[in-house]
């Protein structure tokens, strides 16, 4: 089993307050999702199956929606599966939805 993902952190700004909010992102490997976590604190996950060379993304949750929590979420974990050279095939329909709204992470994308 390879080891998890380096943890990200992405300072966001909540539109309500007037502090930024430490959003993280991590690979979670012993359970095959990428989570994210708001000021510490569990806030979503997307979940995904791995085979040699290829990433499958199965299904995305984020707690709050409209807080930029799932493309924070999403975008990372696309980036982590690049970097590490594999395929991705975005069976949830978030990740394809953010897909096609982000072409330029769809080099390596399968249909």
């Amino acid at each position: 089993m390879r080891s998890p993902g380096p943890a990200r952190s992405t300072p966001l700004h909540h539109e309500k307050e007037s502090r930024a909010v430490a959003v993280t992102v991590s690979d979670n490997a012993e359970k095959s999702r990428y989570e994210v976590l708001l000021d510490g604190e569990p806030a979503g996950f997307a979940e995904y199956t791995l085979e040699p060379g290829r990433i499958t993304f199965t299904h995305t949750e984020v707690a709050v929606e409209g807080k930029g929590l799932g493309s924070a979420l999403v975008g990372q974990a696309l980036e982590d599966a690049g970097r590490r050279g594999l395929a991705v095939v975005p069976e949830c329909p978030f990740v394809r939805g953010y897909l096609e709204k982000h072409p330029e992470l769809g080099e390596a994308t399968e249909k």
